[in-house]
C-alpha cells in the first residue's frame, strides 16, 4: 500500500475493484464501512454483488476480465471533461501525451459494449472519483490474476496519477496483501528477479554488494517464477523442489497439471505446520512452527514492520523456519554438498538467529537502515525508515517518486485468454469466503469456522439455472477444458447471467482443477479469475441390482 489502513478514514472517495474486502480483509473492510458512515463515497467494481455493494454509492458490475477497459474509459471521461489534476501531471508525471492518445478512443460507449456497465455509470464513477480531493484505490487478486494483470495495475496507477491521488493522506494506490507476511516475503527477495529490497539481480552493483555480503558468487540471471515451474519440471529442467508454507495442489490454477509435475520430481521437500495436500506428495516433510511459536518480524500490507514474539514452544519436533534452514545448510556444508555462505568460520558452528538476520537486512537495504530490534520492541515502523532517528514513512511519494517523474502508461486493453463458447458457455471466477482462509489448511481445522462454511458450492444466476434445468441445491458437475468437479449449486441474483462463482478453499471440490494457468507476459501471474466452464447435472451410473 502507498497509504495506511487507518488512513482509509481520511478518504472522501474509495474505489474498490477486484476485492471482496469485507470477506477477504475484514479489518480493512470495517475501516471502509466506517469511512462511509463518516460521509465517504464508495464505488465498488465487481462482477458479483459482494457485501460492500450494500454500502456503495455506485456498483459497477463489469464482466470478468474487462477491468482495464473500465478504467481506461474512466480516464477518458476525466480527460475529456477537464477533470484531471493538470498541475500534478505537469509537475510530477511524464509520458502524458502518449497516455492521452491511448485512451482517446476508450469512450464510455466503447467500454459499455465490453464491460456491460452502462456508459452513464462509467461517467458517473469518473466524476465522483475525480471530484474528490482525497480518493483511494483498493484492489486485490480480482485485478491481478489475469493475463492482463500488469496492465490492470498500470491502468489503476494512471487513474491515481491523473487525479493527483498519490502522495497524500486518504488517497493512494493500495493493493491489499493476501496473507500476513506476503509484503515481508516480497521485501526480502522471495522473487526470482530481486535480491532483498527490490534490488535487481541483473544490476551489477547490487549483485556485487550481495556477493560480498554473503561471500559467494551470485548469478545475474533471473530465475523462474512459481507459475513457470510445473512446465519446467515436466520438461526436465527442475529435479527437486523445497516448498515452504504453500499448498499449490489446491491454490495453483490448473492444479491437476501441478500435481503431475510434483509427482515427477526426483525429490519434493515440504515445510509446513500441517500435513497439507501438497505435503502428502512429499518425499520429506519438515514440520514447521506457527507464527506464535517463533521469533522474528512480519511486514503487513501497509509496509509496517512488526515484532513477532514466541508465545509458546513449537510442538514435538517442529522448528521455526530459520532453524530448519540453518540445520539443512549446516548438514550440506558438513557433507561437502554446498558452498560456504560466509567467510567467517564461526557461521559453521553458530548459525544466525532472527535478530542477526534482521541486522543484516538493515545493512543491505536503505529503506530499513534505520530499524532495529530495539526500536521495534517499542513500536512498529513503516518503511522507508532510512535512519535511526527517522519515524518511518506511512505515506509514500509525498515529496516525489524514486524514478523522478511518475510514468503514465499507454495501455491497450486485451481480453481474457479463454472466452466462453458453445461447449463451455459460462465464465467461472473464484474467490474466498469470510469463514475460510486460502486452502483451509488452518481454518478447516476449526469446528466453529467449519460449521459456518462447511463445504463447496457454485453460485449461478437464476436465468442460467433455469435454462439448464437446474434448481437451487442440486448437485451439479462443473467442467472446464482442464477438469471437472461435483458440488451443490446456489441459485442467486447476486451473480450476473453468464457467470458462476466457486470458492477455492475446498479440497473435495477444488475450484483450481478448473481454472486457467495462462500467464501474464510481464509478471507471469496466472489467469485464475476467468475461464470458460459448463454446469450440468452429473450423470449418475445406475445402481447394480443385487441377485
Amino acid at each position: 500500500m502507498t497509504n495506511t489502513i487507518n488512513g482509509i478514514l481520511d478518504s472522501e472517495v474509495m474505489l474498490v475493484i477486484g476485492s471482496n474486502t469485507t470477506e477477504t480483509h475484514p479489518i480493512i473492510g470495517l475501516r471502509m464501512l466506517e469511512a462511509v458512515k463518516n460521509g465517504a463515497k464508495l464505488i465498488v467494481a465487481d462482477p458479483r454483488r459482494i457485501p460492500l455493494c450494500d454500502s456503495a454509492e455506485l456498483w459497477l458490475q463489469q464482466r470478468p476480465g474487462t477491468d482495464g477497459a473500465l478504467i481506461n474509459a474512466m480516464c477518458h471521461v476525466i480527460l475529456r471533461d477537464g477533470l484531471e489534476s493538470r498541475k500534478y501531471i505537469e509537475e510530477r508525471c511524464e509520458n502524458f501525451e502518449a497516455f492521452r492518445e491511448s485512451v482517446a478512443d476508450c469512450t464510455p460507449e466503447w467500454a459499455e459494449k465490453i464491460t456491460n456497465v452502462s456508459a452513464a455509470d462509467i461517467e458517473r464513477a469518473a466524476r465522483i472519483f475525480a471530484g474528490a480531493e482525497r480518493a483511494g484505490i483498493y484492489y486485490t487478486m480480482g485485478i491481478t490474476q489475469h493475463t492482463s494483470g500488469t496492465d490492470n495495475v498500470c491502468s489503476l496507477a494512471n487513474l491515481a496519477l491523473i487525479t493527483g491521488n498519490l502522495g497524500k493522506a486518504g488517497a493512494g494506490l493500495n493493493p491489499l496483501r493476501g496473507q500476513n507476511n506476503v509484503q515481508g516475503a516480497s521485501d526480502m527477495g522471495c522473487n526470482p528477479t530481486f535480491f532483498p529490497g527490490y534490488q535487481r539481480c541483473d544490476n551489477e552493483e547490487a549483485r556485487q554488494k550481495f556477493a560480498g555480503l554473503w561471500g559467494v558468487e551470485l548469478s545475474d540471471r533471473p530465475g523462474l517464477v512459481a507459475t513457470e515451474m510445473p512446465d519446467a519440471i515436466l520438461d526436465g529442467r527442475i529435479a527437486g523442489m523445497w516448498i515452504m508454507g504453500e499448498n499449490p495442489i489446491l491454490s495453483d490454477p490448473n492444479s491437476d497439471h501441478v500435481r503431475r509435475a510434483l509427482e515427477k520430481l526426483e525429490i519434493l521437500v515440504v515445510q509446513d505446520i500441517f500435513l497439507t495436500e501438497t505435503a502428502e506428495l512429499a518425499d520429506v516433510v519438515l514440520p514447521a512452527a506457527s507464527f506464535a511459536e517463533k521469533e522474528g518480524t512480519f511486514t503487513n500490507t501497509e509496509r509496517r514492520v512488526q515484532r513477532v514474539r514466541r508465545a509458546v514452544p513449537p510442538p514435538g519436533e517442529a522448528r521455526d523456519d530459520l532453524s530448519i534452514i540453518n540445520m539443512v545448510a549446516a548438514r550440506m556444508l558438513a557433507t561437502g554438498h554446498g558452498h560456504s555462505v560466509s567467510t567467517d568460520p564461526v557461521f559453521h558452528t553458530v548459525p544466525p538467529l532472527a535478530p542477526e538476520v534482521f541486522a543484516e537486512i538493515t545493512t543491505c537495504w536503505p529503506a530499513m537502515a534505520g530499524m532495529s530490534y530495539e526500536r521495534l520492541e517499542k513500536e512498529p515502523l513503516t518503511w522507508p525508515c532510512p535512519a535511526p532517528d527517522h519515524p518511518g514513512t506511512p505515506i509514500l511519494h509525498v515529496d516525489g517518486f524514486p524514478r523522478g517523474r511518475a510514468l503514465l502508461s499507454a495501455i491497450t486493453w486485451q481480453g481474457p485468454d479463454e472466452l466462453p463458447d458453445s461447449e463451455y458457455p459460462l465464465v467461472l471466477t473464484t474467490g474466498r469466503v469470510l469463514y475460510q482462509y486460502h486452502t483451509g489448511t488452518m481454518t478447516r481445522r476449526s469446528r466453529v469456522l467449519e460449521d459456518a462454511a462447511p463445504g463447496p458450492y457454485v453460485e449461478m444466476n437464476p436465468d442460467d439455472a433455469a435454462a439448464a434445468g437446474i434448481q437451487d441445491g442440486d448437485q451439479v458437475r462443473a467442467s472446464s477444458r482442464r477438469g471437472s468437479i461435483v458440488l451443490p449449486v446456489r441459485v442467486t441474483e447476486r451473480i450476473q447471467r453468464g457467470l458462476v462463482f466457486i470458492p477455492f478453499h475446498y479440497r473435495e471440490a477444488a475450484a483450481n482443477l478448473l481454472t486457467n494457468d495462462a500467464l501474464d507476459p510481464h509478471c507471469k501471474i496466472a489467469e485464475a479469475k476467468v475461464c470458460a466452464v459448463k454446469i450440468e447435472k452429473p450423470v449418475t451410473e445406475p445402481t447394480p441390482i443385487e441377485l
